[in-house]
């Protein structure tokens, strides 16, 4: 809520600014994590890497989350606008990594780039973990396993090592599990105006 006074005269007004607007947290908590399900199940061998998890990528945990950081800088929130913009284009660099080669815009990746997409993510993840100390709980469960994430994933595609990806599937299936349950335990306790879930 804003306040403002104006003085006109010896009268003063006063207006009060309030935000109305919808939480846009769990949209952005539920596009990252259930499109980190999605390709860690590919990670962890359950399927193949294709057209689910390419869409999944562009519309829902790409686009959907760049929406959910532009309205949290309508709430006034730095962190929740950094952290859904930019996983939210992190999904969309990885769909283009991976397709745009198909498609003769680029030559494919060798593994040292890979590793090194990787890593950066891996530092800017920690950073945010980090900075979660200050945040609920919920959250610095979700960036504490997106960190580990990373960091199987640069050892696994370092190594070349078919088990380590296979665990980080896995360890990746839960971390979008968590973002999911933060996101939609938001959802549940302002629906029923209790706390009914645990977030931290």
């Amino acid at each position: 809520m804003l306040v403002k006074t104006m003085e006109s005269g010896e009268v003063k007004k006063e207006i009060k600014i309030i935000d109305t607007t919808a939480n846009p947290a769990p949209l952005g908590l539920l596009a990252f994590g259930m499109t980190t399900v999605m390709l860690n199940l590919h990670n962890a061998g359950i399927f193949a890497l294709g057209s689910m998890i390419f869409a999944m990528g562009i519309f829902y945990g790409g686009i959907a989350q760049v929406i959910a950081g532009i309205m949290e800088w309508r709430k006034n929130n730095t962190f929740g606008t950094l952290a859904f913009i930019s996983y939210g284009f992190f999904w969309l660099s990885l769909v283009g990594l991976i397709v745009m080669p198909k498609f003769g815009f680029a030559t494919s990746f060798a593994k040292e780039e890979l590793v090194a997409f990787l890593a950066i993510w891996c530092l800017f993840s920690f950073v945010m973990w980090i900075i979660t100390f200050r945040l609920s709980r919920g959250l610095q469960v979700v960036f504490g396993l997106l960190v580990l994430l990373f960091l199987l994933l640069i050892a696994g595609n370092s190594l070349g090592n078919i088990t380590i990806l296979q665990i980080a599937g896995v360890e990746g299936i839960i971390c979008g599990l968590s973002a999911m349950y933060v996101g939609l335990g938001q959802v549940m306790n302002e629906v029923y105006k209790e706390k009914i879930i645990n977030v931290g």
